[in-house]
Parts: structure tokens; sequence; C-alpha cells
């Protein structure tokens, strides 16, 4: 483990024969965090991101999610969030990663989208984590003792199957399309979700076109205020999944559903009122629902939600028998019980703003732990 508040890598790799202590995949909040407290532990790492430029998923979002519309960005440690006001998110959010990564020097490779993480030991129940670890990116490759899976959800869009799906002649767009409100005016849209952002697209859409609304579950809504005391406890429940080795569900989903400001002209219209159960089939035109009847419909929103990005790790075999990435709640939520060498953020309970910053710190923490014992065993 290095010495110093820096890595000494800059933004270059590892030489071939280099030896990193840890290497953390994804540059959005999570990774950021997870880099800011490496660096202040001294300990040697490199950042890998797929992107071209720094702000994780938010510089992919639509141009009409302004700073006011978002839920709101956790600041990283150590600086002050941009404000909550009408510039877009899509650039704000960019704005402030890019300064952050400056300001405290830390050591970013882009663009350099990771294929795999593979391990010089087979893991087995007998000797977890051992040896070292290659992370390859293209023709590109890192050698290491640890790392910090940050990779979140985005480029995972996750669209259930419906029988007739493929036969509809109107627009489909998930979360990740999504063209902003302006593009639907004048069209029927079907909204299919139960979180936050299709929550969001119906206050924007409600106002200026006809929409419906569907989920397969009735939304549970909450009136209180949203403490930090509630997303903690919000946070612990999906840390109970992610403990148990169980895929991790959202944040939101155990959070409830809140309306906002600009949502409240959608509510006068009776928008979120109108909700509907899940339709049986899609057809060319529009839906059949459960009774027979046919709706027009002419584009279709998404908003199904995201699954981990997690498949380059694969090869290490971190999925439990229950399906999910089973990860260690007394080290803060962020290790895995299988492989110690690994950690993860932006996973189960880091997986939106709220956990984010708290999940880059046991990260780090974490990954020193690992290597003290690891030396001591070398020793």
């Amino acid at each position: 483990m290095s010495s110093g508040a820096g890595t000494g890598l800059g933004a270059g790799a590892a030489t071939a024969i280099d030896v990193l202590d840890s290497v953390v995949i994804g540059a959005g909040q999570a990774g950021l965090s997870a880099s800011y407290h490496l660096a202040r532990l001294g300990i040697r790492h490199v950042v890998l991101d797929a992107n071209e430029a720094p702000g994780g998923a938010w510089q992919h979002r639509w141009d009409a999610l302004t700073m006011r519309d978002v839920h709101g960005i956790a600041e990283l440690p150590g600086s002050e969030p941009p404000a909550r006001d009408g510039a877009r998110a899509n650039a704000a959010v960019p704005t402030y990663f890019a300064a952050y990564e400056a300001a405290h020097a830390l050591p970013v490779l882009r663009p350099a989208a990771v294929d795999s993480a593979t391990s010089a030991v087979p893991p087995s129940e007998d000797a977890p984590g051992s040896g070292l670890l290659t992370v390859t990116a293209g023709d590109r490759s890192w050698r290491s003792r640890t790392i910090v899976n940050a990779t979140g959800t985005w480029t995972q869009p996750f669209i259930p199957h419906y029988p007739g799906a493929s036969e509809f002649r109107g627009e489909q767009f998930h979360t990740v399309s999504y063209p902003g409100p302006e593009h639907f005016v004048g069209k029927r849209v079907l909204v299919v979700g139960g979180g936050a952002s299709a929550v969001q697209f119906i206050g924007a859409l409600a106002p200026l076109t006809d929409t419906v609304w569907v989920t397969r579950r009735p939304p549970v809504w909450r009136d209180d205020d949203f403490t930090p005391e509630a997303g903690a406890a919000a946070v612990a429940l999906v840390e109970e999944r992610v403990a148990a080795g169980l895929p991790p569900r959202s944040v939101v989903s155990v959070t409830g559903l809140m309306l906002r400001d600009q949502e409240r002209e959608a509510e006068r219209l009776g928008a979120y009122r109108a909700r509907r159960p899940m339709f049986e089939r899609l057809e060319p035109g529009g839906v059949r629902w459960a009774d027979g009847a046919f709706e027009a419909i002419d584009a279709i929103i998404w908003a199904t939600g995201f699954r981990p990005a997690i498949g380059h790790l694969a090869p290490l075999r971190l999925r439990s028998a229950a399906g999910g990435i089973q990860l260690d709640r007394a080290g803060r939520g962020t290790g895995s019980v299988f492989d110690p060498r690994v950690q993860l953020v932006g996973y189960g309970p880091s997986a939106s703003t709220i956990g984010a910053n708290r999940a880059g710190r046991a990260a780090a923490t974490g990954v020193r732990g690992f290597l003290r014992e690891d030396l001591a065993l070398a020793g």
C-alpha cells in the first residue's frame, strides 16, 4: 500500500509489471467518492471510466431534466453540489464531476470500458480472495490486489416482455432514450412503471398531452417529509436483501413516492388517480386490457428501471445461489462475502444518491482492511 495522498498514476495506466492496490471501475458519484477516500488513505489506484467525458450516467440524461427536477444530488465528499435551479442536469452534474476530478487530482482514465475482471487463482470456499486480479478493457489490462466496482445501472435498462410488443407500430422509449416532453405533444402516451421516473414523466406530459399510467402494483405514496433518517431507513431495507445474497431492489422501491411542486398540475388533472393495472397485451395500434377492451396508444415510455451493470464480474463467480451478490452488511454493505478483494458501490443500497457517498468511504475502508490483512499474511 502506497503512502501519501496521491496515487502516482495521473491519468495513465499501470505498466505491464505494475501491481496496483485497487482498480475502481466507473467514475460516477460512487466511483469518485471511492477514489477520493482511497487517495486520502494513500491507496494506489486508478479509476477506469467507459465514458468519453466526466459525468457518469448524468451526461446521458434527457435535455428537459433540470436540476429542479432531480431528487437531489448528494454532494461529493469535501464539496458542495450544484444549485437546484433550472440548469440542465446533463450539463450541470458533468461540470461538477469534472471540476471535482481536477480539484482532487483523481486518477481517472477514459475512455476505458471494462470487459472483464478475472482472478489469477480461481475463487473457492477454501481460498477466497487469493492471488491478483486482472481488469481488462479492450487491449489494455491492469493487475490489482482489489477492485471497487462502481458501474451502476444506467447501461442495463430493463424492459419486461409483454405479448405483442414486436407488433406495436407506435414509438417505444425506455427512460434511457426519453426525448423530452415536447416530442409527445399531440400523441396519446402510455407510461409504464411504478417508480419515481414514471411519476416525473407523467408530471411533465399530462399538462401537454393525453397520458395513461399503468403499473403492476398500486403505487405507495408517502406524504411525510423525506428526512435523512427516512433515507437511512430505506437504505437499511435494501441492505437486508444484499446481505442475504438476494438480487437488489432499488432504494425508491422502499421509500414510497412523493409529488413535487412541478407535478401538482398533473395531479390536478387527475393523471395519477387514473392509474390502471397492467394491460393484457400490445397490439399494432395500442393495448388490450384484461377485460377485453382496446385502447389506442401512439407511444410507450417504459419507466421500468434498470439492472446492475456487473456482467464484467462474471468470471469471479460472485453471485450467490439466491441470484445476487452477497455483501457484508457488517462492513457497511460494500464488500463481497465470497471474495473480500471485491467491493461494490452503486449496487443495492448505494445505487442512489442517498447511499453513494457513504458507500465510497466504506469501500475504501474495506480495501485498506483487506490490504493490511493480505500484507500480514504475506509477512
